[in-house]
């Protein structure tokens, strides 16, 4: 039954997604031409941002199928894609349009926090910190505040990520699987479905997004995976409350989470606008500076290899918080202490690559051969 769910939503998103790359041009051909140009773009030929759609009909596609198996937890489901809609359109109208600015598609995220609240009851109980836990718990509006903005800053983490072929989709995947397993655990079976037909859709996403990078999933498929992720994580905490701590999810999630506090912060003190893109993200030193495959050349397939293998160092990234969060998810304690080594290791990290002082077995270059061929003997 979960692999025919899986399969439906793999099958469906991989057929939407050569649908979208045929098809997209047909749509709005000077915008593939326009989002090659900024300081975050680093593709080199036109290519559908609009990703988001077969990650979505993938998820549709999953519903239709948990539907025909009996339809247990089914109106859960539905309920989390209603409640996915006005970030997902707000993320959608702006790949289209180019109009929509970043407070309103953030406003967008917000509501459709708002509607996790009302609907499935998706409100953060506690944090695990005692003296915030009592506040929560005195002035329940405290608590929707902070879920709400909880909910919101994570669909805009999962955006920031959102620069190189998979590396979105490849770190959702892992987050994905690791909500799947504790929920296989503590017996949600809504939750491990659900986390599942994402990761489905997400890979049929994938197998056009990485490594050949044929389409982005966009503004649309970065939100709606951001938001399915912080849905999925409260609701993982709310179902299942003193057994599964919110620092769980959160040591999971802290790569995209981090990587937004950062962002602000090297910001502010720049003294730049929030709201401006800039090139100095995470993965854009790790572009940069650790992955120095034919670095100066601009023929494409070689930028293209060069922007696809920089994923795979923030999935490693990602799996070092993800692999202590599986194997240590009832012990709050420990998931706290992994969450403040992974914060100064980050920072550590960063600051070593931007002065130019990057740990060597992280560099990775093109092998020259250096050695002179020999004269042949007349």
């Amino acid at each position: 039954m979960l692999l025919t769910l899986m399969s439906t939503a793999f099958a469906i998103s991989m057929f939407v997604g050569v649908l979208t790359i045929r098809y997209a041009h047909l749509r709005n051909p000077d915008g593939m031409h326009e989002d090659m140009i900024g300081v975050q773009k680093f593709h080199v030929a036109p290519t559908p941002r609009i990703g988001g759609v077969p990650i979505m009909a993938g998820l549709c596609a999953g519903m239709i199928a948990w539907w025909s198996s009996g339809r247990p937890n089914l109106s859960l489901f539905v309920l989390l894609l209603v409640c996915a809609a006005p970030v997902f359109l707000a993320g959608l109208a702006e790949d289209i349009t180019r109009r929509v600015s970043p407070a309103k598609r953030l406003f967008a995220a917000f509501m459709s926090a708002g509607l996790g609240i009302w609907l499935l009851g998706a409100q953060l109980p506690s944090l695990g910190i005692p003296l915030l836990d009592d506040w929560l718990l005195q002035w329940p509006v405290l608590a929707v505040m902070l879920t709400v903005f909880a909910v919101g800053g994570v669909c805009h983490s999962i955006n920031i990520i959102d620069g190189y072929n998979g590396l979105m989709a490849g770190v959702a995947i892992l987050v994905g699987l690791a909500f799947a397993y504790v929920a296989l655990i503590v017996g949600d079976r809504f939750i491990l479905k659900a986390s599942l037909l994402l990761v489905a859709a997400l890979v049929g996403f994938m197998v056009w997004n990485f490594p050949r990078g044929l389409i982005f999933a966009g503004d649309a498929g970065a939100y709606l995976v951001g938001f399915m992720l912080a849905e999925l994580a409260v609701l993982l905490v709310v179902r299942h409350p003193g057994v599964v701590s919110p620092w769980f999810p959160f040591l999971v999630l802290i790569y995209p989470v981090f990587e937004t506090v950062f962002t602000i912060y090297r910001r502010k003190q720049r003294k730049a606008a929030a709201g401006l893109p800039d090139s100095m993200h995470f993965h854009q030193i790790i572009y940069k500076r650790l992955m120095r495959w034919m670095v100066g050349d601009r023929e494409a397939k070689q930028l293209l290899k060069r922007n696809s293998m920089t994923s795979p160092y923030l999935w490693c990234v990602a799996l070092m918080t993800v692999l202590p969060a599986v194997f240590f998810w009832q012990y709050e304690s420990v998931l706290q202490g992994f969450c403040v080594l992974f914060v100064g290791g980050y920072v550590w990290l960063y600051r070593r690559i931007v002065r130019f002082r990057s740990p060597r077995w992280l560099v990775y270059r093109k092998v020259v051969s250096t050695r002179t061929p020999s004269l042949s003997k007349r």
